[in-house]
């Protein structure tokens, strides 16, 4: 009898640690913070679902100005990425440093099986953007992009209507996102350095804020190709943007569609936006809750409906759930999806067609 009650206590303390091991935190480290998006992270109230293991960054006064602000102890902060995956094994690493070092993180992590998260753009060209995707392959880790907008309830809500057939058949995309400019907005100097630098960022405006517009098209659209790329840049900030374009205008065609991007350092206000026109009506997404949607009616005329929408549930609210359930095997994504490798591989050539355009003035198609 007493041999049989050890079996079953040791079968209740083996089922424990399994379930405990199954929703433990998933153990993060940060590759750089000089992209002033890590504030979201570093200064999360809830870390539920992550553990930040350890902090690369070579810069000392920064990582120490933010361990400060953070309250993170200092021995977690370690001047290059080897070191830190060395001694503390995270089993992913978000990057939050220029977009031209994604390259040198997946690199250095991806032959040790760890998964990579960027903020976007996945990458300055598409010369790094392959290099990456062989990486990914090679090693079958997960390599995730995250945008802000991913995470917006109008944003999926337009997928939705899309798919429904609310609006009719889609055929135009007008995407509106950007703020006053960096130096304006007052983004910290080591964000600001990279930022306004060609080669770090890949391009100013065009590529900082037109990636967004291609990336929700690529999704909106299933995954289609455009036809041609046409993009017009201008400068209207020389004394903050010396090097980049503050201004770009992107135009994508489709066999029956055609997407407006609309990226700038000029707006009067920081705006993520969209409309997007169908056969029957058109929707827009105001900002991140707010969507209305119009209705031809007759006559020339429209019937308007507009909606405040909830937050997305925890795992589609939260990049950093979503990525840890993806590693989990919790949750896979589906094709072209806004955060996927393939969806954001078309961003980038996408983007470097428009800088081709804008360059040479010319229209530029993509090649099948």
């Amino acid at each position: 009898m007493i041999h049989r009650h050890l079996f079953v206590i040791l079968i209740m303390l083996t089922q424990s640690i399994s379930a405990v091991s199954q929703t433990a935190p998933l153990r993060l480290g940060i590759a750089g913070i000089s992209h002033s998006h890590v504030h979201w992270l570093l200064g999360r109230k809830d870390t539920i679902g992550i553990k930040i293991v350890g902090i690369a960054e070579p810069n000392r006064d920064l990582a120490e100005r933010y361990a400060k602000q953070y309250n993170i102890p200092l021995s977690i902060i370690f001047s290059s990425l080897d070191e830190m995956i060395k001694a503390t094994k995270p089993e992913a690493v978000a990057a939050f440093g220029s977009i031209s070092e994604h390259l040198k993180v997946v690199e250095t992590a991806a032959p040790k099986g760890i998964h990579v998260m960027v903020e976007k753009p996945l990458a300055v060209s598409m010369e790094h953007a392959k290099k990456m995707e062989a990486l990914v392959k090679k090693h079958k880790i997960h390599l995730f992009t995250n945008y802000e907008t991913t995470w917006y309830p109008t944003v999926h809500e337009t997928k939705t209507l899309l798919l429904k057939g609310d609006v009719g058949e889609i055929r135009k995309m007008i995407v509106r996102d950007g703020h006053k400019g960096p130096k304006n907005i007052g983004v910290n100097a080591e964000f600001l350095e990279w930022l306004t630098d060609p080669v770090q960022n890949g391009g100013g405006a065009l590529v900082d804020f037109g990636c967004y517009g291609a990336n929700i098209a690529t999704w909106m659209l299933d995954g289609k190709r455009p036809k041609t790329v046409t993009a017009v840049t201008q400068q209207f900030q020389p004394q903050n943007n010396p090097k980049v374009d503050d201004e770009a205008n992107i135009i994508l065609t489709y066999d029956s569609a055609n997407v407006i991007i609309q990226a700038s350092w000029n707006w009067p206000w920081g705006r993520k936006d969209m409309e997007v026109y169908g056969t029957d009506g058109a929707i827009y997404a105001d900002n991140r809750t707010q969507l209305r949607i119009r209705t031809a009616t007759a006559k020339n005329e429209f019937s308007e409906k507009t909606f405040t929408l909830p937050e997305n549930s925890p795992i589609y609210n939260d990049p950093f759930a979503q990525f840890a359930a993806i590693i989990r095997n919790e949750i896979s994504l589906p094709p072209f999806d806004l955060s996927s490798l393939e969806n954001n591989m078309l961003v980038v050539e996408i983007l470097d067609a428009a800088r081709e355009s804008a360059k040479t003035g010319k229209k530029i198609p993509l090649k099948k």
